[in-house]
């Protein structure tokens, strides 16, 4: 008799089992839908922001022979932007580079990743340059170093060679507008404070 008595509640309790499960999952299901709204929302926080960019010795595309390195970028802030010519996103994120290029406002320094020498020649000549210079990373190396895990992504390293800024994905106006500018605004107000950056 009391064993009647016991699986009653049991059995009431194990009908709202299915409907929790129903609500957690429309909980989860809402919270993806918010994080989907972050166009940025695939990236990886940097752990080289607020550390010296990683060293590097690097050829560069258009002079044969000559090597840059890491110490020979400092002395003025830059943007370090990642592309290749069999990456289509940096097709998109092109003509909004160039543009922002043609301000002066910053050095833009173009690293060339995983292509074949005359691939990329070919691509900017066809797009345009707008890069200072462009340094090949033909074999991915120095990429590892720098946290790359796919094209384009973007960085803005001070003067010092300090990353300050990351960004994963093609460059839009309003990245630029909206995060880019202010971290410049921000670096160029400490360096004119004196403050260490």
């Amino acid at each position: 008799m009391s064993d009647t008595h016991d699986s009653a509640p049991r059995k009431s309790t194990m009908r709202w089992i299915p409907l929790a499960i129903v609500a957690a999952l429309g909980v989860l299901l809402f919270a993806g839908v918010l994080l989907s709204r972050n166009p940025n929302r695939d990236a990886l926080p940097s752990p080289l922001i607020g550390k010296p960019a990683p060293a590097f010795r690097l050829p560069v595309l258009h002079e044969a022979g000559r090597l840059v390195t890491d110490k020979d970028l400092r002395g003025a802030p830059y943007l370090l932007n990642v592309w290749g010519s069999w990456c289509p996103a940096c097709r998109d994120e092109h003509p909004v580079l160039t543009r922002f290029a043609e301000t002066k406002r910053l050095r833009v320094i173009g690293f060339n990743w995983k292509d074949e020498h005359a691939d990329a020649l070919r691509w900017l000549e066809q797009f345009g340059n707008p890069y200072l210079m462009v340094l090949t990373d033909y074999d991915g190396k120095a990429a590892i170093d720098w946290g790359i895990y796919g094209a384009p992504e973007t960085f803005l390293v001070d003067a010092g060679g300090i990353i300050r800024w990351k960004y994963v994905g093609p460059l839009t106006d309003e990245v630029i507008a909206n995060e880019l500018l202010p971290k410049l605004a921000q670096i160029d107000a400490q360096a004119g404070e004196g403050k260490p950056l």
